[in-house]
């Protein structure tokens, strides 16, 4: 933006944002930004996390990263939030220049945090998962259930859509309202599954590696902690794919709980410089990268503001 300094930096609402960021654009920049963080071509630190005093597990974190596009997210998590009128996840993104270091608008974090979490899985999937005719089934009832609900309908042709959650009540409320069958037993919604997303924020495993269909496709991003898991080591015994080794090492309870192997960055399965064997199960480890919120945001940006 010409002429811009910190006297008339924009502010862009989650409205402007909505209406302008749709999934298959997302995809494909998460993509192109994952390719370049596994071949070195972006700066970020793991993730950093504040514990908030007096209040159980919340926690605040900054997440600068600088790539094709410069940014840096601050965020709240609160969990015990979750159902009230008050989001869980709350922040802001700044975006800079990366060419002269200028400002050039903070963005609301809370829907670019949704929809790239969801965006990462879905893009995942299309490279990785069988999609035509496919049974998905989504575990949780919460923001990021219905977001991967939504993402992955763009790229999967949906033979059954299941539902699985432990509050039955949200649980038949979501699957209603995104056209799922609601299952009470995680076994039988996990079983013959194409595809699977575990949005959940539970602390022990809530899916069996045993449930899994060969050559099935499992995201998963529901975190609780560095050490809550929602997979267990029959699960993560299969092929792990991480956004980075070093995030996932330090933050992701599913591979710290286990002790698995990582088979490979997204990034370098996209560039084609690790494949994946045919018919293997896979795991898709996702615990949220700065560069993601990076380019999702200076996307958002370029299409409200250009």
């Amino acid at each position: 933006m010409s002429g811009q300094t910190l006297n008339n930096l924009p502010f862009i609402s989650e409205t402007q944002i909505e209406a302008v960021l749709t999934w298959q654009p997302l995809m494909d920049v998460l993509e192109n930004a994952m390719i370049d963080f596994s071949a070195g071509r972006v700066a970020q630190p793991v993730r950093q996390f504040v514990q908030v005093p007096g209040q159980d597990n919340a926690m605040m974190a900054a997440m600068p990263a600088a790539g094709e596009a410069m940014a840096v997210k601050v965020f709240t998590l609160y969990p015990q939030n979750s159902g009230t009128a008050v989001p869980t996840l709350q922040g802001v993104i700044l975006v800079f220049d990366k060419n002269n270091g200028t400002p050039l608008a903070v963005l609301d974090g809370r829907l670019i945090t949704e929809m790239r979490t969801a965006a990462g899985s879905a893009a995942a999937a299309r490279k990785l998962a069988k999609t035509n005719d496919a049974i998905v089934t989504i575990m949780g009832n919460g923001v990021q259930a219905h977001s991967h609900a939504k993402a992955l309908a763009k790229i999967a042709d949906f033979k059954a859509f299941r539902l699985w959650s432990r509050n039955e009540a949200r649980g038949q409320a979501l699957a209603d309202k995104i056209g799922a069958r609601y299952y009470a037993d995680a076994e039988q919604a996990v079983r013959g599954a194409d595809i699977i997303a575990c949005t959940t924020a539970a602390k022990e495993p809530i899916l069996d590696g045993a449930w899994l269909k060969e050559g099935a496709f499992v995201t998963s991003v529901g975190w609780n902690t560095v050490d809550g898991r929602e997979l267990n080591d029959a699960a993560m015994a299969n092929t792990v794919i991480v956004e980075s080794r070093a995030a996932a090492k330090d933050q992701a309870g599913n591979i710290r709980g286990s002790g698995c192997e990582i088979f490979a960055e997204i990034g370098e399965i996209y560039a084609g410089t690790k494949i994946v064997p045919d018919g293997n199960t896979i795991i898709y480890d996702s615990v949220g990268m700065a560069i993601m919120d990076a380019v999702a945001a200076k996307l958002a940006y370029d299409l409200v503001i250009k």
